[in-house]
């Protein structure tokens, strides 16, 4: 019998965060659990969308050691050297590029 005061059972409008084991098997696989290229292809869509050039730049160093100085480059300065003045990238675009340094670098 389910103990109803268990925040689980609660009507919050909301599904519950905890996962009953037979639940496991079809639950959404959280990023981190994700396959490498899944998680490559996540966070380059972000940068697309905001940034097709880059995103064109970052598929061609893919695989180089020279693609994280260049990632590095992008995130220290907000945006390419072409003489155009930057403020810099969104909070979604900036995540994107720490985490492709940081995927680029397991791989």
């Amino acid at each position: 019998m389910p103990d109803f005061n268990d925040s689980r059972f609660v009507e919050t409008g909301f599904p519950s965060l905890q996962w009953e084991e037979e639940d496991l098997p079809t639950r959404p696989l959280p990023l981190h659990e994700r396959p490498m290229q899944a998680r490559v292809d996540h966070e380059m869509a972000i940068v697309a969308l905001h940034h097709a050039r880059i995103a064109l730049a970052i598929e061609k160093f893919w695989g180089h050691r020279d693609c994280v100085e260049y990632l590095q480059k992008l995130i220290m300065s907000g945006g390419h050297q072409d003489g155009q003045s930057r403020v810099g990238f969104k909070t979604e675009v900036l995540s994107a590029l720490i985490n492709l340094v940081a995927l680029h670098q397991n791989e």
